[in-house]
This record gives C-alpha cells, structure tokens and sequence, in this order.
C-alpha cells in the first residue's frame, strides 16, 4: 500500500486563523494542507480595526461598510454617541471575507481540501495521520509534522490531544443578518454600530445592530444557557421598527470566554484562534486577535520545523499574551463589573460620554494596545470608574 500524502503542516480549519497561518507557513515554502467544511459561517459582527487591515493587507474592497462612529445605548435607552475621529472602522461579511483569505493561502501555494476532520493518531515514524471525511465521501489520510487546531471553539483537535481544553467557558452568540433599510433613521445609520447594554436582551453580554452595506447583523450573546437569544434578538428588531426587514439568514455558535491555559501539546499540535479561546472579553472581538495568533503560531511553527523540536510551539501563547494578555486582563475586568447589573450598565454608558474616554478607547482598539499617553487623563479615568463602581458617579 502507498503512503499517505505528507505535509509539513495540516491546518484544521480554515476561517480567520487557519487561513492566515496556512497562508504566511506557504509564502515561507512550506508544504500545508488547509482543510476546511464548507458552506458554515460564523455569526460575527464584522468589525475589523484599521491594524488588522494594514498588518494583514486587506483590501479596500472587501470592506462592505465604513464606520465612523458607535452609539452606546443603555437599559434606560440613553444614546450616547462616541465619533472614531481620524479613520474609520472597517465591516465585512464574514462569508467573503473568509473566502478571501484561504483563496489568497492557496495562491501562495496552500493546498485546500474540504471536509470534516476526524480523527488524528501518531504513527511509528512520529508523525501525525490525519482521517478526514471528504466532501464527497470517504475517509481520507494523510500525515503531517505538525497539525493546526484553528477548528473553532469546540475544537475537535484540541479535544484530542490538549489536555483540560473541555474546561473553556464560553457565551452563545447568535444573530440575524437581514436587509438594511433604503435610509437611515435613529435606529439604524450606515455609518454607525450601535450597541445595547440592556439586562433585558442580554444578561451578561450586550446586543447589537451592525451595518455591512446592504445587509445588517442584529444579534446578541450570553453565557446564561436558558436565556433565548432568538427571543431577545426579536424584541431588539421590535424596539428599533427593523423586525419588517427581510431576514437572510440566521446564525449562532459558542464563543470561548478567556484564552486556554495551554495551546500545544509539547510536541506537534498548537490550537490557534477560537479554538486556543483568543477573543476579547467585554467586547467579543475575534477577527484581529484570532489573526495575530495565527502570525505567532506561524513563527512558532517554523521554529518548531527547522529544529525538529515541538518545545517551540509554547512560543505562540507567550508571544500573543505578552502583546495582548494585559489588553484582555482589563477587558475582563471590566464585563465581570460593568456587566453584572443594570445599574452599573446604565454608570458605564454615562462613562462613555467622558470626551478622554472616548479618545483612550478608539486608540486602543484601532491600534491594538492600550495608550500609555495622557496618563492625566487614565487617572481622572480611573477616579470617575471607581465613583461609579461605588455608587457616586453622576447618574445617566
């Protein structure tokens, strides 16, 4: 009997992370195998900051909407309006956006395949063979250096060779991508993400309408496994007149809560993106940091190949938590305290109406790090946080 096909890399997978790792080990010569269902796409907002589109040369077409500002909104319905300023952020449908990145992968010498991964076991000569289920019938194999788990949240690789990954907690996202309405209105402007912080329509998360051009997404998210997100999305198309509005499609899926403690097995398995829990706290945020991690775990592999040697592996976690982790710690801090009632929801959008608030928070999420300038204004920041933590803060 003839071998199976060997690769240097098999990428389980192929949205966000598994493409762009797929991607940056083929531009590099190495030889990888994306492999991805078809036909699943995940329920996503859509926003991508202007570095994810600079670090990942994304263009200009891609982008299905420009937004130039977010509308908070509380339990009480007060708006608040925060301006990007300079620069806009971008929107994509997940759909297209994904498609692009595994055609560019397999541009640059990627080789794709479809199917549902199985099963994956190491062989006598110490590599991994991978059963696959192809799309058109059968088990296939094939073997590989090393494997990428960017399979999602209930990670099927990360399941078979991760210890403890099961323990990940996550919040169900679900949301509607329907129609948007031939003009603006005070619901639902083309330029703008509104967000609501409403225990009503989620208890733990926020509630959202985003615009992607001729489409929007109208969703929400919680932990709380009896809360109908279905329901709570109905009353959230209700209250904005946008439940007249066709309905395209509807989605949902789990989104990991915090990132795994450990991302590799030591030797030749690393999970990347969802599947590794990389999405930010408070915000939900994916695209951008299931992308860096991919990068690292890029790096960290090509190591690992050159030297034979699957200790290099750790390097992606250290790597991403070092850039990221303290960005993530605060985010953390933050829904775990300003998430937890009405009342402080109804304080963090009467926050949002600080004019240095405003500046710190875009700067951060367009750049991707927290801004250690103005340190005058983290501390009035910080002074007004605490005051409305502790009940003293101006009432919106």
């Amino acid at each position: 009997m003839s071998q199976p096909e060997t690769f240097d890399v098999v990428v389980v997978g192929g949205g966000p992370s598994g493409a762009t790792v797929a991607n940056d080990l083929a531009l590099r010569g190495h030889s990888v195998m994306l492999l991805d269902r078809a036909g699943r796409i995940k329920p996503c907002g859509g926003a991508i900051p202007p570095r994810l589109i600079r670090d990942f040369e994304i263009p200009d077409s891609l982008l299905c909407a420009k937004i130039t500002s977010a509308r908070m909104i509380s339990p009480k319905g007060v708006a608040v309006d925060m301006p990007v300023g300079n620069g806009f952020v971008g929107m994509v449908n997940r759909e297209i956006f994904d498609e692009f990145l595994r055609a560019r992968a397999v541009e640059n010498g990627a080789e794709r395949r479809t199917g549902t991964f199985s099963t994956m076991v190491r062989d006598r000569e110490g590599l991994q063979t991978i059963t696959y289920s192809a799309k058109d019938g059968g088990d296939v194999t094939v073997r590989a250096r090393v494997v990428v788990g960017a399979d999602g949240a209930n990670s099927a690789v990360a399941r078979q060779a991760i210890p403890n990954s099961k323990k990940t907690k996550f919040v169900f996202a679900y949301h509607e991508i329907v129609k948007a309405p031939a003009s603006s209105s005070d619901a639902y402007n083309k330029t703008r993400c509104d967000v609501y912080y409403d225990g009503s329509m989620s208890p733990d998360f926020y509630s959202w309408v985003f615009p992607h051009g001729s489409t929007m997404s109208i969703g929400n998210g919680s932990a709380h496994k009896g809360f109908s997100l279905r329901n709570a999305v109905a009353d959230l198309r209700q209250r904005t007149d946008l439940s007249a509005c066709e309905t395209v499609r509807k989605e949902g899926a789990p989104i990991p809560l915090k990132p795994l403690k450990k991302w590799d097995n030591g030797r030749d398995v690393i999970l990347v993106g969802d599947a590794a829990g990389v999405v930010a706290p408070a915000s939900g945020e994916g695209i951008y940091y299931a992308m860096a991690c991919a990068r690292f775990a890029a790096d960290a592999i090509e190591r690992t190949l050159a030297n034979a040697d699957g200790k290099y592996l750790a390097m992606t976690r250290k790597n991403f938590m070092k850039a990221h982790g303290r960005v993530f710690m605060v985010l953390g801090i933050m829904q775990y305290f300003w998430y937890s009632s009405d009342k402080r929801r109804e304080g963090f959008v009467a926050m949002c109406k600080d004019k240095d608030v405003q500046e710190l928070t875009w700067q951060a999420y367009m750049n991707k790090e927290l801004v250690r300038a103005k340190p005058a204004a983290h501390v009035k920041i910080f002074f007004k946080d605490l005051g409305h933590l502790l009940g003293l803060g101006a009432r919106a």
